[in-house]
This record gives structure tokens, sequence and C-alpha cells, in this order.
């Protein structure tokens, strides 16, 4: 799911709440209007306060019912099935609201507006949604939005997708390049549209391809972080997380490299946020002290910068309280950085005790008495909860490592990079820094494959007994 679909995906959840305000507010209107006090007078007056107060019961009530009912799935449905889910899901949360006011004998005297808010909340839950659905459509058509795909495949199944994504604008899809067969030349071709920020995916549909040049399309997609679809039956491999379309009627199959997408993805960057800041404002005084010890040691910087690769390869900053002494550091900030360089690699071929692309020094001298202790209770990465509030890292997930040390992943191990870098993680609570490379590439490709907000909390419960527990510390 890219950008434009998670912006509309998200919108549902407000729109459906102002739709809900709109007819609460209109049944209490309605019930108190000239014509309906004129077929039936009113009894007993609601006060406003309590009509209110009521009214944000019933918007809460229908927004979980909704969330229960399916209704802000990632998946795109037909606006006539929506439209029946929208009645399912607001006559159980009507009767919900129902039961409620009879157990608190609230509103006894109005089943008026219990009709009212029912028919409303029907109408403009479907009013507001098919706006939302009419914008979109119209944003696809002008083709904002679009995923910018190469269709790999000499058949009349890939010649049919072509037309059909050309003709068909609203289904989001803009074919720049049909290629006929997978080789050395179309490859190269791919790279320079890569290259240029061409292309966000590749649709493979050819029933006729070697299951070996399907294999290495598949992982082509991979290394470069691109969408990929298949059309069904291409090949009979099995994958966990995939999402099934039909357009001209032919099964199109996206192979998803994870389960975090649509609402999830929104979920956990709220959440990112969230614990973020409350975890900075507690740990202040950890880093008040973790500072001072620093600047007593070594003096400024007390914060080091240093770059790292994140979601999908895209470089970015993180901050760590400094354990090094400066005239060790390694970064633009300090002015020795590429002699430092120099001696880190004669340090890494000395003394590391990792193979594989990472490396972990044993007794590393550059390392200051006060680095240790940050080191060992994880002080010094209080400040990478920046990055996760700058939308660079999350809170759990695979551990953000050095550009020269990501050059030397495998095409199976840059599956990492596939979400953002986090804190915390999987490999960080299963042994921390005591894993080697290839146990810690395998522990974070299980997170990205099996996914969910119950494992995101596992994980952060556990982080805090992995650091008590003296376990390899980085």
């Amino acid at each position: 799911m890219n950008k434009f679909q998670l912006t509309f995906t998200a919108l549902r959840l407000p729109v459906d709440t102002a739709a809900l305000a709109c007819a609460a507010a209109f049944a209490y209107l309605l019930r108190y209007s000239r014509f309906a006090t004129e077929i039936r007078p009113i009894l007993q007056d609601i006060a406003p306060a309590t009509y209110i107060q009521t009214s944000l019961t019933f918007i809460a009530i229908y927004i979980l019912v909704f969330i229960i009912a399916g209704l802000y799935s990632a998946r795109q449905r037909k606006a006539w099935d929506e439209f029946g889910r929208i009645i399912l899901a607001c006559t159980a949360g009507v009767m919900i609201l129902i039961a409620s006011i009879f157990f608190r004998r609230e509103l006894t005297q109005s089943r008026f507006i219990i009709i009212a808010i029912w028919g409303l909340s029907v109408f403009f839950v479907f009013f507001g949604r098919l706006a939302l659905r009419t914008i979109q459509h119209q944003l696809l058509r002008m083709k904002i939005g679009h995923d910018n795909i190469v269709v790999i495949g000499k058949s009349e199944m890939a010649d049919k997708l072509t037309e059909t994504f050309t003709n068909l604008p609203i289904l989001g899809f803009s074919v720049l390049k049909q290629i006929n067969k997978w080789g050395n030349d179309s490859k190269q071709t791919l790279k320079r549209m890569i290259e240029k920020g061409q292309i966000s995916g590749i649709v493979l549909a050819d029933p006729d391809m070697p299951k070996t040049d399907s294999l290495h399309i598949i992982g082509f997609a991979n290394k470069h972080h691109l969408h990929f679809w298949y059309a069904a039956d291409v090949f009979a491999a099995r994958f966990t997380n995939i999402a099934i379309s039909t357009p001209g009627g032919i099964p199109l199959i996206e192979v998803k490299p994870t389960p975090l997408d649509g609402w999830g993805r929104i979920a956990k960057r709220v959440e990112d946020i969230l614990f973020s800041i409350i975890i900075l404002i507690i740990s202040s005084p950890l880093w008040i002290i973790g500072s001072i010890l620093v600047l007593l040691e070594d003096g400024f910087p007390i914060i080091y910068k240093s770059e790292r690769i994140g979601e999908k390869g895209r470089p970015f900053v993180t901050y760590k309280l400094r354990s090094m002494f400066k005239k060790y550091s390694i970064g633009p900030q300090f002015k020795d950085a590429k002699k430092n360089l120099e001696l880190e690699q004669k340090l890494i071929k000395e003394n590391s005790i990792k193979k594989g692309a990472i490396y972990k020094i044993a007794n590393d001298p550059r390392i200051m008495k006060t680095g240790h202790f940050l080191r060992r209770w994880s002080i010094d990465e209080f400040p990478n909860f920046i990055s996760v509030l700058n939308g660079d890292m999350s809170l759990v997930g695979p551990r953000p490592h050095q550009p020269r040390e990501v050059e030397k992943y495998s095409d199976e191990e840059r599956r990492v990079l596939t979400i953002k870098p986090g804190v915390t993680g999987l490999a960080q609570i299963s042994g921390r820094s005591d894993l080697t490379w290839e146990e810690e590439a395998r522990l974070d490709i299980w997170y990205i494959e099996n996914w969910s907000p119950l494992l995101d909390l596992y994980i952060l419960l556990k982080t805090p007994f992995a650091v008590i527990q003296k376990t390899g510390a980085y």
C-alpha cells in the first residue's frame, strides 16, 4: 500500500466520526423541529449537555462496532458491499445504544431520536465514505497516487493487464514498460528506472516463465524494495501475506513482505509518537546524569550523531549519548574522523568477535569508562527516541546499521530494510549483541513476516528484563 492509499485509509476514521456527529446533531434538531413537535409533542426536554454526553458515547460505540465489522480494513470493497456493512454495523450500534439507554434510564421519552440516529447515521456515514471514494477515484483518474509499474511477460495475460491498467486509471496503476522476458538486459533497464525513481513495483504476468526466473524477479524486487504482484497460477509457491485483486477479471496477487500495512502501520506510528514522548520525559533524569558523566570525563560534544540505513535503504541520522573518547570518534563532527575510521578497520580485523556484515570489537580501547556504564544499561540509546519522533525509526523493529555494514548484506538479509528500524527488537530481547549476524537477521525477518500489535507489546515489555540480565550489550 502506497502513501496515497494509506492516506485515504486513515481518513475514514475522522470522516466517520464527523458523519456520526452530524447524525446525532440532526436527530436532535429534527426532534425539536416544528414538523416533529406537531406530530408528537415533546413531553420531556432533553438537556443539551446530557444529549452531548450521550452522543459522545454513541459515537464511541459506533466506531468500535465499525472496527469489529471490518469497515477500517485496508482492503478496497465495492460501494454496495460497503453500504451493506454500514447498515449492519449501524444496526448493531443502535441496538447497543438502546440497551445502554434502557439500563441507564436516559432519553426514555425520545424513541424518535433513537430511530432518527439509526437512519441518519447510515446516510451520513455512507455519504461521507462515498464522497471520500469519489475524491480518491477522481485523483486516480488524474494519475495522482498511482503505482508506477513494469509488467514482465510475453503472454495474452500480460498484454491484457497492460491494456486494462492503461484504459482504467481508476485501478491506480501506470504501466511504464512491458518487458517480454527476464535477463541481464531487462535487469539493467529496471535498474536505470529505479535510479531515476521512476518505478515502484513489478507485475509478473507470464504463466510460462521458468520458476528460476520468477524467483530471481522476486529477489530483485526485494533487493530494490519494489512492490511485487504476480498473476494467479504463475507459480505454485505459497506466501503468508498476500492481497488479491481482479483487474479486468484476472486474479492479481500482491506478495506483501509484512502484514504491517494499512491501519496496523497507522496504529504503530501513533503508538511510536505517544510512547516516545512519555519515555523521553521519564528518562530525562538518566539523560542528565549520563550527560554530566560524559562531560566530566571527556568534555563536549555529549551527543554523538551517526548515519544509519533505514526503511527501504534510506539513510538517516541517529542520536546517542557519546560513549567513545572524542579523539577516536568517527563522524563529520570530529576532525580526525578519517584516521579514526582506519583505526576502527584495524580493530575490526584484529578483535571483532562477529563475522559477516556486522562487527563487534572485543575490549574496545576507544570506549570511555562512562561509555561502558552507559552501554551496559543502554542509557546511551535514549536519544534514539528523537529519531522515533522524527519518523526515521520505530519503537520496535530491526536494529539500524551503518552504510558500510549494509553494503555487505546478502539479498535475503536486505529484507530487514523492509520496515523502519527499531530502538528495540526481537533480536535485542533474544541475546542482544551476543547473537551472530545471521541469527539476528533471521529473527528480524521472522518479526517482519509475523508482525502483530501483541508481538510489539511482548518485545517492549521484555526489553527492560533483557537489559537487566546483562546479556551482551551493544
